[in-house]
């Protein structure tokens, strides 16, 4: 049941938005799942959401502005599947959950955002980077790219494109890659044959309503949804540090 209502709420999610799958159905599942198994799961119901999303919302993107990222994120990916069985997940939640509480927030009361323009290439494949990093890790491919196309000021629909492509790619290289070292186990497919069809329906659903929104609004969802997961994270972890250490 837990699996499910994280794949439920995260599907629909990841079509609403073209990320968070994995920040979503990692705030449930983390609470009783075994984080080898988690990552396993939020990996391929991240995937599956993607290919969905690439079949219901298409959506034009430019290869010139794409590829940094792509290269960027081919780097990190097996450098995240390296420190997946020694990341300490505590503190790795923590961390990324202040970071999305704090700065989430603020770009969101700010009445207009100053376009970030410097950097370059060099800055959007160093996004791509750290979006490969988190997908090894656990499906989290989006989030930190994400962030980063808000700051830059890419608007709604070239930023789905961006995002979509981008995480579709390093999912399958992440998935592939857990698939050869091992990481998927025969007793997980059973659990993919939960995942896989509740996603397809509930990401299809969410990209539908994801048609409908102003640019605003998309803006206003994609940092809801990161503060959001900020939050969920920092109540899964903090607990856990202070038992720790105090």
């Amino acid at each position: 049941m837990v699996v499910a209502l994280g794949a439920v709420v995260a599907g629909f999610v990841q079509g609403l938005s073209g990320f968070a799958f994995g920040l979503v159905a990692m705030s449930l599942w983390a609470w009783t799942l075994d984080p080898a198994l988690a990552a396993v799961l939020a990996v391929f119901g991240a995937l599956t959401g993607q290919v969905m999303a690439a079949v219901s919302v298409r959506r034009p993107f430019a290869l010139a502005r794409l590829w940094p990222f792509l290269l960027g994120g081919w780097l990190g990916v097996p450098l995240g599947v390296a420190l997946l069985p020694r990341l300490d997940v505590d503190w790795f939640k923590a961390v990324l959950g202040l970071l999305l509480v704090i700065w989430c927030p603020a770009m969101l009361m700010a009445r207009r955002l100053p376009a970030v323009t410097a950097g370059g290439r060099v800055a959007d494949g160093t996004a791509g980077m750290a979006g490969g990093i988190m997908s090894g890790i656990g499906g989290f491919a989006g989030a930190l790219p994400t962030l980063w196309c808000t700051l830059r000021g890419f608007e709604k629909d070239t930023q789905r494109g961006l995002i979509q492509n981008f995480n579709l790619a390093m999912l399958s290289v992440t998935m592939a890659t857990y698939l050869f070292q091992g990481l998927v186990t025969r007793p997980m497919l059973p659990l993919f044959a939960v995942v896989g069809p509740i996603v397809l329906l509930t990401a299809f659903l969410g990209g539908k309503v994801y048609i409908g929104l102003s640019e605003a609004a998309f803006r206003r969802v994609v940092l809801g949804l990161l503060t959001a997961s900020g939050v969920a994270m920092l109540v899964s972890a903090v607990p856990n540090l202070l038992a720790r250490y105090l």
